[in-house]
């Protein structure tokens, strides 16, 4: 694996199409202030914004990108549909809708953000993203918070292998069974909450690694994500945080430093688990 050198620096997805090694999340991140986030990050040189439709802020996205001035084609843009548009037609309104509130005539990753609980509506949505991609409307699709039974199901049953599947991935939920199997199958592990909202900066083992190398627990966590093979989306609204949250492509973590982050992993989530009630997710 050639690991990337500058922010800029991209991964070949399954089915050829280039996708920005790290990118900008905004989660979170009201629609008042998302355009300035986006367009901030773009004039710094990040390439990969990646927004939902249950954000609200795909407006505010859309502007930025048209604030920063740079080319829509050097921009790589994720958006996901949510459980309550599941299905293969509501699916196919819902990609409409976060196209038009976007401003863009299309999108690059289309991902079906829950695989939801207790039904397999998620084939029919996956049926209706295979559509769109062949349709051209979208560059390649995927998946969000898939655990392996749900990928071998959604892969026994439908044509077109996901080709991200992003999830709640850091030091102390490292799912390496799952990194594994995405991996043989050719799936790219993707991180949401990477720096696991805030909660591993005081952590001794990753300060005492962010002080030898000059460098701050966040920069060493998305340092360690990229190491590990995996793409990752860190959110912030803040120019700093943004700045600093790239400046990853200066250092290596060593061998001793991999496997003391590793030894962080407890398999705790501070989201919820994909195959129990997603309360507060529906």
């Amino acid at each position: 694996m050639t690991l990337p050198q500058t922010l800029s620096d991209t991964v070949t997805l399954n089915n050829g199409v280039q996708m920005p090694w790290f990118g900008l999340g905004v989660w979170k991140a009201e629609e008042h202030e998302v355009a300035e986030a986006v367009a901030t990050a773009l004039r710094l040189g990040y390439r990969s914004i990646d927004t939902a439709m249950i954000y609200e802020n795909e407006e505010g996205v859309g502007r930025g990108i048209r604030q920063s001035g740079v080319p829509r084609e050097e921009i790589f843009v994720t958006t996901k549909v949510w459980n309550s548009d599941q299905g293969y037609d509501k699916t196919l309104n819902a990609f409409d809708e976060s196209l038009s509130r976007l401003g863009l005539d299309y999108i690059d990753l289309y991902l079906v953000h829950w695989p939801g609980v207790g039904q397999d509506l998620y084939i029919d949505t996956w049926r209706a993203l295979e559509k769109l991609y062949e349709e051209g409307k979208v560059r390649a699709i995927g998946v969000c918070n898939f655990k392996e039974h749900h990928l071998q199901e959604l892969m026994r049953r439908t044509d077109i292998v996901p080709v991200v599947n992003q999830v709640e991935y850091h030091p102390r939920l490292a799912q390496k069974e799952l990194a594994s199997f995405c991996k043989e199958k050719n799936i790219r592990l993707e991180a949401w909450s990477p720096l696991m909202q805030g909660k591993l900066f005081d952590d001794p083992t990753l300060k005492t690694i962010a002080e030898q190398h000059g460098k701050d627990v966040a920069q060493v966590i998305l340092r360690w994500d990229i190491q590990n093979g995996v793409v990752t989306i860190p959110k912030s609204v803040k120019e700093h945080r943004i700045r600093s949250n790239a400046d990853i492509f200066d250092f290596s973590l060593s061998p001793e430093d991999m496997a003391a982050i590793d030894k962080l992993n407890r398999e705790e989530r501070i989201g919820p688990d994909p195959d129990e009630h997603m309360r507060g997710f529906e």
